[in-house]
């Protein structure tokens, strides 16, 4: 049992046993994301492989460096704002753990307007899914992790709604550990993709 599980344990003597399965939510989690490693490691694979093998047409020279730079720093800071969250989840700060939930969605959706932009001007400029091999291997990996922050986005949704209706505090905060865990990944991944994508 993990030292959350014990302190849980031993704090509440009349925990529901239901809690006991706390460590194998989390488990189920890391077995998810362990899945989607795999399935960003074929993506990024795949664009390493074909992003220079585009026959004709517009290519990674059109990419908005200063732009997703700026996107990149606020999904970082998104990850602030979730650890944020959670420290003030587990104090029981109640009003600060749902100003820095609703900060960490205000960001996440900030970060995919942004890309909607860049999406926007690409097809302007030519740059389309269709194109060549490049415009397909660019839009399938960002995409793919564009639709992971828009999920992750409905997840804290919900997760700001629960806490709105008073259901995390110091004693209860695991969906907001979890929720927390898969934004991490999100962010992390995203700045792999911009380190390969963008700047190399």
């Amino acid at each position: 049992m993990s030292i959350t599980a014990s302190l849980e344990t031993t704090e509440s003597p009349g925990t529901h046993p239901a809690e006991e399965s706390l460590d194998l939510r989390k488990l189920a989690m890391w077995v998810f994301l362990s899945s989607e490693v795999i399935f960003f490691t074929a993506l990024i694979a795949t664009f390493l492989v074909y992003q220079n093998r585009s026959v004709s047409g517009p290519g990674q020279e059109l990419l908005n460096i200063p732009l997703t730079s700026l996107n990149t720093f606020i999904l970082i800071i998104s990850s602030l704002t979730m650890v944020l969250s959670l420290n003030a989840a587990i104090k029981d700060e109640q009003r600060s753990m749902k100003l820095w939930l609703l900060a960490t969605i205000i960001l996440g959706t900030a970060f995919l307007s942004v890309q909607g932009y860049e999406y926007l001007k690409l097809w302007q400029e030519g740059l389309t899914p269709t194109v060549n091999l490049f415009g397909s291997a660019f839009y399938t990996l960002t995409g793919f992790h564009g639709t992971h922050v828009f999920v992750g986005v409905i997840i804290l949704l919900g997760v700001l709604l629960k806490a709105l209706l008073g259901g995390f505090g110091s004693k209860h905060y695991l969906p907001i550990e979890l929720a927390g865990l898969y934004w991490h990944f999100v962010d992390l991944v995203w700045i792999l993709i911009f380190t390969l994508v963008y700047l190399i």
